[in-house]
């Protein structure tokens, strides 16, 4: 690797050894599935975890696990031949869920919502036979962004994505390392990796996802402010319950030492419940379609 390159995976490493402590994604003993979904994202998340296993001081286990679904036109032979050399321990899962989500989206929408849920449900499978506890996902800083605006002016929630979160089902943890990681750096990093990276023919081939037109959006807050992200991703860690208006954060008599957003105190609040779970939905798994 060039010198750039080098200091490039060493900014991002930084970035998701960061991620993991902070949010403690990763313990002694772990046996995790790395989703590789043949994007850059998901080489970047398997290429990065495993220098970190190499260096930790301790023990963890990694499985990369991709899922052909039977989309036309698929070849995931450059996918699988990187794996190999690569040197990962490595499952191929070959399912047809690409008819089923042809069929049950009605004309018109993005098959994103079907094809995610049903992605999911083998993947879970897969890991419960692999004795994986732990599924790691290569969301970075800019989908947790783009979710949050998307939940905010399409569904009326304030939701983002989680560092990491329980499965419903009480079976797994779902770890994010790359959440905090620009998806600049990794694209750049990807090219100057030249993973080989596997065209999406399904949601690649619908125009007007909701996502670019969010990608955009920031791309032009961008031009005035630059920091733009890191701003928006920094509120995302900086929240004040007591200035939003769901009626489920209730406040109580205490309170605490002003912190400077309203020029006084602000109350002690507690939490009455989880806001997503009240709305009938996973508070962690997002239903935002393109994830």
């Amino acid at each position: 690797m060039t010198d750039a390159t080098e200091r490039l995976r060493d900014r991002l490493a930084r970035t998701m050894t960061k991620a993991l402590g902070e949010y403690n994604l990763l313990q002694d003993g772990d046996h995790v599935m790395v989703a590789m979904s043949g994007g850059k994202d998901s080489y970047t998340l398997c290429d990065l975890l495993e220098s970190a296993r190499r260096r930790a001081p301790f023990r963890f286990r990694l499985t990369a696990v991709h899922l052909d679904q039977g989309q036309p036109g698929y070849d995931g032979a450059p996918l699988e031949g990187w794996l190999r050399e690569f040197g990962v321990p490595y499952h191929i899962i070959h399912e047809d869920t690409y008819s089923t989500v042809v069929n049950r989206t009605p004309p018109g929408k993005t098959y994103c919502a079907v094809c995610s849920r049903m992605r999911r449900g083998v993947l879970y499978t897969h890991a419960e036979r692999l004795g994986c506890n732990k599924i790691a996902l290569g969301h970075h800083r800019d989908d947790a962004l783009e979710t949050v605006l998307m939940n905010m002016l399409y569904a009326g929630r304030l939701q983002a994505m989680p560092a990491g979160y329980r499965t419903d089902d009480d079976r797994f943890d779902v770890i994010r390392p790359l959440i905090l990681c620009a998806e600049r750096d990794i694209a750049e990093f990807a090219r100057a990796r030249e993973y080989p990276i596997l065209p999406c023919n399904l949601c690649g081939s619908q125009d007007g996802l909701r996502r670019e037109a969010m990608r955009r959006l920031l791309d032009e807050l961008e031009q005035d402010n630059p920091a733009v992200r890191a701003v928006m991703l920094n509120s995302l860690r900086n929240v004040v319950p007591s200035h939003l208006l769901d009626r489920s954060v209730t406040r109580v008599t205490a309170s605490s030492p002003s912190d400077g957003h309203d020029g006084g105190d602000q109350p002690v609040l507690q939490i009455r419940r989880t806001t997503g779970a009240a709305r009938g939905g996973s508070p962690h798994e997002p239903s935002d379609p393109a994830v």
